[in-house]
């Protein structure tokens, strides 16, 4: 039977990586969910589809019933981002997507094999205070607060008992990679906020910050180990801490980044960056560098989401 992997959440950062890696797979068939279109499709089928809808998923998973991998990469974020993290209806909004599709799902999709998904730092309190570096799966999670990854993940782990299906958690660190509109992708917003100051002949300072040593992923080395994990036995119903393997600190890689934007750095200047882009003159900036290079690329704020 070939091997036909549904991915949703597939126009956000970890899902356009997943799409674009599965979409290269001649033996692969794949089909994309997200509310919005994804910037490319890469020949993959696309099906515009609210998570939220219950009666929608149930329609799409009778329709869809060769499914035999999910890619969970969908994800609800609150106005604010980082306030969000901790209220309750963004919790309850994440655990109710995932219900929504996958209960239907498993029911139609007989030849379901895999399920693959989505955690982050979060499960280690990042959100709430530094984590330790290294993180360790199963020692440093901090399950005592609400975080609606253990929602999901109670969901899975008892919807999987007994059954022939298997599923994996990824935790990547701070994702890097190429997303339009993605609620959190770094790249974007360096990117613009570069692409900003350059047009103004200005350098690309140093911004600031405190110096926490932090680690990455790529978004398409990403997107393979979820290949690997979707048909590897030892990966069945394990937990994955993922990384390029090195631990960096702002201040020490900004050079690089510098230099891979054709930028002097200049002296450091602290300020935020989530202001610049966020002033209305930033948008009107963004619109003028758009005509001007005959760029694809939509409005700011379509351009960022909420990564800023």
């Amino acid at each position: 039977m070939q091997k036909h992997v549904l991915i949703a959440g597939a126009s956000g950062l970890v899902g356009s990586a997943a799409l674009n890696h599965f979409a290269a797979m001649r033996s692969c068939r794949v089909t994309a969910i997200s509310r919005r279109a994804p910037f490319e499709t890469k020949g993959a089928s696309f099906v515009a589809l609210d998570l939220n809808d219950a009666d929608a998923c149930l329609r799409f998973s009778a329709e869809h019933a060769d499914v035999t991998h999910l890619v969970y990469a969908a994800l609800h974020e609150e106005p604010g981002l980082i306030a969000g993290w901790r209220s309750e209806s963004q919790i309850a909004a994440n655990d109710r997507m995932l219900r929504n599709l996958f209960t239907p799902l498993e029911k139609f999709a007989r030849s379901l094999r895999h399920v693959t998904l989505l955690q982050g730092t979060k499960a280690y309190g990042a959100h709430i205070a530094p984590i330790d570096i290294p993180a360790r799966e199963g020692r440093s999670e901090l399950r005592d607060h609400a975080n609606f990854y253990w929602q999901q993940e109670s969901f899975l782990r008892d919807a999987q008992k007994a059954k022939r299906w298997s599923f994996s958690i990824m935790r990547p660190q701070i994702v890097f990679g190429g997303a339009i509109g993605s609620a959190m992708n770094l790249i974007a917003s360096l990117g613009a906020w570069a692409a900003l100051r350059k047009e103004r002949g200005l350098p690309l300072p140093y911004p600031g910050g405190p110096a926490t040593i932090l680690e990455a992923v790529d978004a398409d080395l990403l997107a393979r180990a979820i290949a690997w994990v979707g048909e590897s036995q030892t990966a069945r119903n394990e937990t994955f801490n993922l990384t390029n393997g090195d631990v960096f600190v702002w201040k020490n890689v900004w050079p690089a980044i510098a230099d891979a934007l054709g930028m002097e750095m200049g002296p450091a200047e602290p300020q935020s960056i989530a202001a610049a882009l966020a002033d209305d003159a930033a948008s009107v900036a963004w619109d003028g560098i758009r005509a001007r290079y005959s760029l694809v690329a939509p409005s700011l704020k379509g351009f960022l989401g909420q990564s800023h």
